[in-house]
């Protein structure tokens, strides 16, 4: 089950979501700021989820701080993890169907976390007239699209070693924050050939 909100840490109206979305979109209109106000954080345990597969995905999710990852699970049962979202890091059913269907993938936390927890549908309707949301939304999508297609390009063109290079390029901070394990799983590879790759690279 999606963890209960509690350990709210500041009110809704005037804590760190507030002002990151002050920060990102300018001053908050009426109806955005009213639905705030349902904005409550929810501490998390490492290894515990934030959504399972099989559940409805109903609310956006903001990592004050901490570490989530997003993973599915093979027919053996075994993860594979398709993004990883660290402080600051804000996420949403970005399709209908992701807001409508239940999902076949799971977030977790993968250390101690704080996440603010704010009902999609209230806001998504608070939001309908203010277009910087409309346009991160727009944004959001896009760098999606641009992510599957690089992932794709990347495990039909590159080798794992490549695949690696691509991460400490563009994810840098994904390399102190992120376990071998998580990180090699995310590349398609064992953490053992991880290892390699790491001391390889480091000799060379």
């Amino acid at each position: 089950m999606t963890p209960e909100p509690a350990g709210e840490t500041a009110s809704a109206m005037h804590g760190p979501l507030a002002a990151f979305l002050h920060a990102q979109l300018g001053a908050l209109p009426d109806a955005p700021a009213a639905a705030l106000a349902t904005a409550r954080a929810v501490p998390l345990a490492a290894g515990q989820p934030l959504l399972q597969a099989g559940q409805t995905w109903s609310q956006l999710f903001w990592v004050e701080q901490g570490a989530l990852r997003l993973y599915y699970l093979d027919r053996e049962g075994r993860a594979a993890n398709k993004n990883f979202y660290l402080d600051g890091a804000m996420l949403w059913p970005l399709t209908p169907a992701l807001a409508g269907q239940p999902v076949d993938f799971w977030v977790e936390a993968i250390g101690p976390s704080c996440v603010w927890v704010l009902p999609w549908r209230a806001w998504q309707a608070a939001c309908t007239t203010w277009p910087a949301w409309q346009a991160l939304e727009h944004r959001m999508l896009a760098v999606l699209l641009d992510d599957k297609m690089r992932r794709e390009q990347q495990f039909l063109q590159c080798s794992a070693e490549e695949r690696y290079q691509a991460v400490c390029a563009t994810r840098p901070e994904w390399l102190a924050r992120i376990p071998l394990r998580h990180l090699a799983s995310y590349l398609g590879i064992t953490d053992v050939a991880l290892s390699r790759i790491r001391r390889r690279l480091k000799t060379a």
